[in-house]
């Protein structure tokens, strides 16, 4: 059967960041931690070269790579949440500690990596709405925003005035 993991590249914090992720997201466990059985460019003998993880029963490799392959926006990983306290949680510990936020519920952890908080209501007011007018509301109310904030866009979509 074939089979496909994502890479994650990581600046020698692999095995950080694989106790990071698999705390913050539900369902999640580090499946193995492996180390380099001998010297290479850029690891001696011994040292973490990557951690297995999965998130959410999704598997993940965090390897070890250094610094020559820095993260960017063009690969984010989405988190959908249930409700405004998981995205709030979620969000607060993704930006702390040198995390970043962007626009659009997308923000960057403190190694780089990016992340879209997505709330399911918001896809059930934008995406699953057929009250198009309603959906368009709940869009231009979302465009703004940094970190989705739920009840905000459930006010522009059904009419209310929504303040910024």
């Amino acid at each position: 059967m074939t089979r496909m993991t994502t890479c994650i590249w990581s600046n020698y914090t692999a095995e950080e960041q694989a106790a990071f992720y698999t705390s913050l997201i539900p369902d999640s466990r580090i499946v193995r931690i492996e180390r380099t059985p001998i010297d290479t460019p850029n690891l001696k003998a011994g040292e973490v070269i990557l951690a297995v993880i999965e998130l959410a029963g999704h598997e993940y490799l965090l390897l070890n790579g250094g610094p020559m392959f820095p993260q960017t926006e063009a690969v984010s990983f989405i988190i959908h949440t249930p409700d405004q306290a998981e995205t709030d949680r979620l969000w607060a510990a993704l930006t702390a500690d040198g995390g970043a936020e962007s626009q659009c519920g997308w923000c960057k952890d403190r190694w780089g990596v990016n992340w879209q908080v997505t709330p399911d209501r918001l896809m059930e007011l934008v995406w699953d709405n057929p009250n198009k007018a309603a959906a368009q509301r709940a869009m231009l109310a979302m465009m703004p925003m940094k970190k989705i904030d739920i009840a905000t866009i459930e006010a522009a979509a059904s009419g209310e005035t929504v303040s910024a």
